[in-house]
C-alpha cells in the first residue's frame, strides 16, 4: 500500500492490517479527492493480491467491499495514529472480556 500511495503523492502515515479490514492514516494532496485515492488503493491492491495467490485473471473479481469510512484529521492526528497502532490489541482485549 505504501508503494502504491507514493505513486500518486499520497503519504501513508500509519496503517494496520486486520483479518477483515484495514486502518490507514493518509496524507492526501488537495488535488485528489478521497474517493479517488481509496478507489485507486483498493483497485491496485486487489489486483496484486489476486496475482499473488495465483489468480492471473482479475476481471470481474471482487476483493474489497464497496464501502469505506473516512474522517478528516486535524489537530488530533497523533490520537488517530495511536488508535491505528493499538487497534488489534484493543479488539483482542474486548473479545476476552466478553468470552
Amino acid at each position: 500500500m505504501r508503494d502504491r500511495s507514493r505513486q500518486r503523492g499520497v503519504e501513508l502515515l500509519e496503517g494496520h492490517l486486520m483479518p477483515d479490514h484495514i486502518h490507514m492514516c493518509l496524507r492526501v494532496p488537495p488535488k485528489f479527492s478521497i474517493a479517488f485515492v481509496i478507489e485507486f488503493l483498493k483497485g491496485k491492491s486487489a489486483v496484486r493480491i489476486h496475482r499473488s495467490i495465483g489468480n492471473k485473471r482479475v476481471t470481474g473479481l471482487h476483493f474489497w467491499s464497496r464501502g469505506y469510512c473516512v474522517s478528516t484529521v486535524g489537530l488530533d492526528e497523533e490520537t488517530i495514529r495511536k488508535y491505528i497502532r493499538e487497534q488489534e490489541k484493543q479488539e483482542n482485549q474486548q473479545k476476552t472480556l466478553f468470552e
